[in-house]
């Protein structure tokens, strides 16, 4: 549900596009989309997590750079800035603390051994870096119609794919997981 929650923003921004044809009146709209999604998480949990934070004021900036600047290009290199930062933070992370960053958020609900967890990190970052790479290539490849589509269909279909991917990876691992040792 909150993976639902997150793309909420996307899809006003993709309604809008579609209901006006115009890529900057849509981008009007995400800037205030995104203000009320921030405000609903922190109605309702009294904090904002940082990952939240990171990418709303990413969305901010390059949404008011788009307006600013009348050119869709701000936007569109969005996605692939959120990606690739949240691959390096995935790939950078067992330098801060041992822990890798997929351990850091599912440790508490989930245990494995580190080579689990090391290889539940890597697989975060290649998709991280794969869609960042992707968006790229869909922006420049074809017409802005398609790259709105893909935003939130193409993006959010790969995310439910990968998630499930993972979910079924981590069960194969859980009947027979040690504590947190090597594999």
């Amino acid at each position: 549900m909150k993976l639902l929650f997150d793309f909420l923003p996307i899809a006003i921004f993709f309604a809008v596009y579609h209901l006006s044809g115009d890529i900057i009146t849509a981008t009007m709209v995400l800037i205030p989309a995104t203000l009320v999604q921030l405000g609903v998480v922190w109605w309702r949990q009294r904090r904002i997590e940082k990952m939240l934070a990171l990418t709303s004021v990413i969305v901010i900036a390059s949404a008011g750079a788009t307006i600013a600047f009348r050119d869709p290009a701000f936007i569109q290199w969005k996605p692939t800035v959120i990606n690739a930062l949240f691959g390096i933070a995935f790939l950078l992370s067992p330098l801060f603390g041992g822990q890798t960053l997929a351990q850091r958020m599912m440790g508490k609900a989930v245990t494995l051994p580190a080579a689990t967890w090391r290889r539940l990190n890597l697989a975060w970052v290649l998709f991280f870096f794969a869609m960042a790479a992707l968006n790229v290539y869909v922006f420049t490849h074809y017409d802005e119609a398609t790259w709105v589509d893909f935003k939130l269909f193409g993006m959010l279909g790969l995310t439910l794919l990968f998630v499930f991917g993972q979910a079924i990876y981590l069960a194969r691992h859980l009947s027979h997981a040690p504590s947190n040792e090597e594999s």
